[in-house]
């Protein structure tokens, strides 16, 4: 948490987050189940760069803003520790190291189990399903295992080509 310290750094991810919070609004239907969205581009750029501290803090923080600007549904805390871990993963699997390939689908491999499927399915059985849970991972988990090679190509396209230009010059 240091280096959320430092003004850069803080100046960096309050401009992730901003980000976040405008792409977590635009999705792209596929049908009626599948929506491709774009709110976790900016923590997971927010990982590659700071690493999982700053991460989770930027998921958090794009999490509750992104309520604050346009609710969708009761504020619920499971939603922001969602984000928080999604950071954490992200961070901990690209931060110093090249994003290549392998990587990003591993890292959007643990990160659909985890968050997508085991998390967010707990979250909405407890708002939604009253002890459904297995009923929420069971209809979740193909639609999950779907999206895994598309958010792998739009991950790798995004943050390979920042990486590119030198994005990681942000990062002190």
């Amino acid at each position: 948490m240091k280096k959320l310290m430092n003004t850069k750094t803080l100046t960096v991810a309050a401009m992730l987050t901003a980000v976040g919070i405008v792409l977590g609004f635009f999705k792209l239907p596929i049908n009626q189940l599948i929506e491709i969205r774009f709110g976790s581009i900016p923590i997971a750029l927010a990982g590659m760069m700071f690493g999982p501290g700053v991460a989770g803090v930027v998921g958090a923080l794009t999490d509750i803003g992104g309520y604050l600007v346009k609710p969708t549904g009761p504020f619920f805390p499971g939603f922001t520790i969602s984000g928080i871990m999604s950071g954490i993963i992200f961070g901990v699997m690209l931060h110093g190291k090249k994003c290549t390939l392998p990587r990003i689908f591993a890292a959007q491999v643990v990160h659909t189990f985890i968050v997508g499927t085991i998390m967010n399915s707990y979250w909405l059985s407890l708002l939604y399903l009253k002890n459904g849970y297995l009923a929420a991972i069971v209809t979740r988990l193909p639609k999950e295992l779907i999206m895994i090679p598309v958010y792998t190509v739009i991950m790798y396209t995004v943050l390979n080509s920042l990486e590119k230009v030198g994005i990681k010059r942000l990062a002190v």
